[in-house]
Protein backbone atom coordinates (compact mmCIF):
# COMPACT_ATOMS: atom_id res chain seq x y z
CA UNK A 1 0.00 0.00 0.00
CA UNK A 2 0.77 3.44 -0.58
CA UNK A 3 0.35 4.89 2.52
CA UNK A 4 -3.09 7.41 1.85
CA UNK A 5 -2.99 7.07 -1.36
CA UNK A 6 -3.61 3.70 -1.57
CA UNK A 7 -6.92 4.57 -0.67
CA UNK A 8 -7.36 8.05 -2.12
CA UNK A 9 -8.89 6.49 -5.50
CA UNK A 10 -12.30 6.97 -5.61
CA UNK A 11 -12.73 6.84 -1.32
CA UNK A 12 -16.07 7.68 -0.46
CA UNK A 13 -15.95 7.21 3.68
CA UNK A 14 -18.47 7.65 6.20
CA UNK A 15 -18.61 10.86 8.37
CA UNK A 16 -16.66 13.21 6.38
CA UNK A 17 -18.08 16.32 7.54
CA UNK A 18 -17.88 15.30 11.74
CA UNK A 19 -14.69 17.27 11.91
CA UNK A 20 -16.80 20.82 10.51
CA UNK A 21 -18.87 20.86 13.23
CA UNK A 22 -19.36 22.16 16.72
CA UNK A 23 -21.36 21.10 19.67
CA UNK A 24 -21.67 21.00 23.25
CA UNK A 25 -21.29 17.18 24.71
CA UNK A 26 -24.73 14.73 24.55
CA UNK A 27 -26.61 17.84 22.23
CA UNK A 28 -30.40 17.28 22.14
CA UNK A 29 -32.11 16.96 18.43
CA UNK A 30 -35.73 17.95 19.02
CA UNK A 31 -37.00 20.35 16.26
CA UNK A 32 -33.85 19.76 14.08
CA UNK A 33 -34.92 21.10 10.97
CA UNK A 34 -32.85 18.66 8.98
CA UNK A 35 -32.78 14.99 10.08
CA UNK A 36 -30.49 13.81 7.19
CA UNK A 37 -28.00 16.24 9.28
CA UNK A 38 -28.24 14.65 12.83
CA UNK A 39 -25.64 11.88 13.04
CA UNK A 40 -23.19 14.29 12.08
CA UNK A 41 -24.59 16.78 14.78
CA UNK A 42 -24.85 14.33 17.53
CA UNK A 43 -21.10 12.77 16.06
CA UNK A 44 -19.38 16.49 16.44
CA UNK A 45 -17.63 17.55 20.18
CA UNK A 46 -17.03 21.62 21.40
CA UNK A 47 -13.64 19.60 23.02
CA UNK A 48 -11.69 16.78 24.37
CA UNK A 49 -13.68 14.81 27.14
CA UNK A 50 -11.99 15.30 30.66
CA UNK A 51 -11.06 12.07 31.20
CA UNK A 52 -8.28 12.44 28.50
CA UNK A 53 -6.50 15.53 30.72
CA UNK A 54 -2.94 16.20 29.28
CA UNK A 55 -3.02 13.53 26.85
CA UNK A 56 -5.45 15.61 24.58
CA UNK A 57 -2.70 17.85 23.77
CA UNK A 58 -0.96 15.47 21.53
CA UNK A 59 -3.39 15.89 18.93
CA UNK A 60 -5.98 18.68 20.40
CA UNK A 61 -3.21 21.09 18.87
CA UNK A 62 -4.21 20.25 15.31
CA UNK A 63 -7.95 21.16 15.57
CA UNK A 64 -8.98 23.59 12.84
CA UNK A 65 -8.48 23.67 9.06
CA UNK A 66 -5.56 23.73 7.37
CA UNK A 67 -4.45 24.20 3.57
CA UNK A 68 -2.28 21.20 2.28
CA UNK A 69 0.50 20.69 -0.29
CA UNK A 70 0.09 17.40 -1.21
CA UNK A 71 3.50 15.84 -2.73
CA UNK A 72 3.16 12.19 -4.06
CA UNK A 73 6.78 10.57 -4.89
CA UNK A 74 6.76 7.94 -7.69
CA UNK A 75 9.48 5.08 -7.45
CA UNK A 76 11.37 7.21 -9.88
CA UNK A 77 11.76 9.76 -7.13
CA UNK A 78 9.16 12.12 -9.45
CA UNK A 79 6.89 13.97 -7.23
CA UNK A 80 3.26 14.90 -8.23
CA UNK A 81 1.77 17.70 -6.17
CA UNK A 82 -2.15 18.09 -5.72
CA UNK A 83 -3.84 20.59 -3.58
CA UNK A 84 -6.82 20.12 -0.84
CA UNK A 85 -7.40 20.58 3.08
CA UNK A 86 -7.43 18.64 5.94
CA UNK A 87 -9.70 19.31 8.96
CA UNK A 88 -9.19 17.93 12.67
CA UNK A 89 -12.39 17.99 14.86
CA UNK A 90 -13.31 16.41 18.08
CA UNK A 91 -16.09 13.55 18.03
CA UNK A 92 -18.10 11.06 19.98
CA UNK A 93 -18.50 13.18 23.09
CA UNK A 94 -14.78 14.58 23.09
CA UNK A 95 -13.49 10.53 23.43
CA UNK A 96 -11.71 10.56 19.92
CA UNK A 97 -10.28 13.29 17.39
CA UNK A 98 -11.18 12.45 13.37
CA UNK A 99 -9.61 13.76 10.58
CA UNK A 100 -10.41 14.31 6.86
CA UNK A 101 -7.47 14.34 4.33
CA UNK A 102 -9.23 15.93 1.34
CA UNK A 103 -8.37 16.89 -2.45
CA UNK A 104 -9.60 18.87 -4.49
CA UNK A 105 -10.94 17.99 -8.24
CA UNK A 106 -8.24 18.31 -10.97
CA UNK A 107 -10.70 18.88 -13.40
CA UNK A 108 -14.48 19.16 -14.11
CA UNK A 109 -15.49 16.05 -14.38
CA UNK A 110 -13.35 14.43 -11.58
CA UNK A 111 -14.97 14.11 -7.76
CA UNK A 112 -12.89 15.41 -4.91
CA UNK A 113 -10.59 12.91 -2.97
CA UNK A 114 -10.99 11.76 1.23
CA UNK A 115 -9.74 9.84 3.63
CA UNK A 116 -10.33 9.61 7.10
CA UNK A 117 -9.31 8.55 10.50
CA UNK A 118 -10.03 8.32 14.51
CA UNK A 119 -7.86 8.69 17.39
CA UNK A 120 -8.31 7.22 20.79
CA UNK A 121 -6.41 6.89 23.43
CA UNK A 122 -6.32 2.94 23.89
CA UNK A 123 -7.15 2.09 27.92
CA UNK A 124 -5.05 -0.66 28.07
CA UNK A 125 -1.64 0.78 26.57
CA UNK A 126 -2.36 4.63 27.48
CA UNK A 127 -1.15 5.51 23.91
CA UNK A 128 -3.19 7.28 21.56
CA UNK A 129 -4.81 5.06 18.48
CA UNK A 130 -5.49 5.37 15.23
CA UNK A 131 -8.09 3.37 13.16
CA UNK A 132 -7.88 4.54 9.27
CA UNK A 133 -11.01 2.74 7.57
CA UNK A 134 -11.24 2.56 4.02
CA UNK A 135 -14.51 0.68 3.28
CA UNK A 136 -14.11 0.91 -0.88
CA UNK A 137 -11.65 -1.74 -0.43
CA UNK A 138 -12.64 -3.89 2.33
CA UNK A 139 -8.86 -2.33 4.82
CA UNK A 140 -9.00 -1.24 8.03
CA UNK A 141 -5.36 -0.28 9.42
CA UNK A 142 -4.56 0.21 12.97
CA UNK A 143 -1.81 2.49 14.22
CA UNK A 144 -0.11 3.46 17.24
CA UNK A 145 0.71 6.89 17.89
CA UNK A 146 4.19 7.84 20.15
CA UNK A 147 5.37 11.78 20.54
CA UNK A 148 9.61 11.49 19.92
CA UNK A 149 11.53 14.48 20.10
CA UNK A 150 9.02 16.88 18.54
CA UNK A 151 7.17 14.75 16.12
CA UNK A 152 4.44 12.49 16.59
CA UNK A 153 5.11 9.14 15.13
CA UNK A 154 2.39 6.48 13.97
CA UNK A 155 3.50 2.92 13.20
CA UNK A 156 1.32 0.24 11.38
CA UNK A 157 0.97 -2.78 9.32
CA UNK A 158 -0.39 -2.17 5.74
CA UNK A 159 -3.26 -4.89 4.70
CA UNK A 160 -0.48 -6.61 2.41
CA UNK A 161 2.01 -7.07 5.21
CA UNK A 162 4.32 -3.56 4.45
CA UNK A 163 5.07 -1.87 7.83
CA UNK A 164 4.04 1.89 7.73
CA UNK A 165 5.39 4.96 9.70
CA UNK A 166 3.38 7.86 9.37
CA UNK A 167 5.00 11.13 11.17
CA UNK A 168 3.69 14.78 12.01
CA UNK A 169 7.09 16.52 11.63
CA UNK A 170 8.25 20.10 11.76
CA UNK A 171 5.24 21.08 14.26
CA UNK A 172 4.63 24.71 14.73
CA UNK A 173 1.94 26.83 15.69
CA UNK A 174 0.50 27.49 11.92
CA UNK A 175 2.08 24.68 9.90
CA UNK A 176 3.38 20.93 9.63
CA UNK A 177 4.56 18.51 7.84
CA UNK A 178 3.39 14.98 7.29
CA UNK A 179 5.22 12.13 5.94
CA UNK A 180 3.90 8.78 4.82
CA UNK A 181 6.78 5.73 4.43
CA UNK A 182 6.61 2.40 3.56
CA UNK A 183 8.76 -0.60 4.13
CA UNK A 184 8.85 -4.00 2.47
CA UNK A 185 12.15 -5.45 4.30
CA UNK A 186 10.93 -5.40 8.28
CA UNK A 187 11.88 -1.81 8.96
CA UNK A 188 15.52 -2.47 7.48
CA UNK A 189 14.45 0.46 4.91
CA UNK A 190 12.03 2.97 4.50
CA UNK A 191 11.24 4.68 1.54
CA UNK A 192 9.35 8.22 1.61
CA UNK A 193 5.91 7.81 -0.53
CA UNK A 194 4.19 11.41 0.62
CA UNK A 195 5.14 14.60 1.91
CA UNK A 196 2.57 17.13 2.86
CA UNK A 197 2.66 20.49 4.23
CA UNK A 198 0.32 22.29 5.66
CA UNK A 199 -1.33 25.56 6.35
CA UNK A 200 -3.32 26.55 9.32
CA UNK A 201 -6.48 28.38 7.27
CA UNK A 202 -7.66 31.20 9.32
CA UNK A 203 -10.51 31.18 10.98
CA UNK A 204 -13.27 32.65 8.17
CA UNK A 205 -10.45 32.23 5.65
CA UNK A 206 -11.47 30.63 2.24
CA UNK A 207 -9.69 27.88 0.06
Amino acid sequence: MRTVRTFYRGLAVITITAALGACTHGPTLQGTASPAGDMVKVLAASGPHPSLGPQADLFGRFVGTWDADYSFIAEDGSIRHRRGEVLFGWVLDGHALQDIFLGYPESGSEERRMVTGLRWVDPKSGRWTLAFVAPTFDAVIRMEAVAEGDRIVLRGMDTKGALLRWSFNDIQKNSFVWRGETSHDGGKTWRLEEEHHMKRRPPGGAA
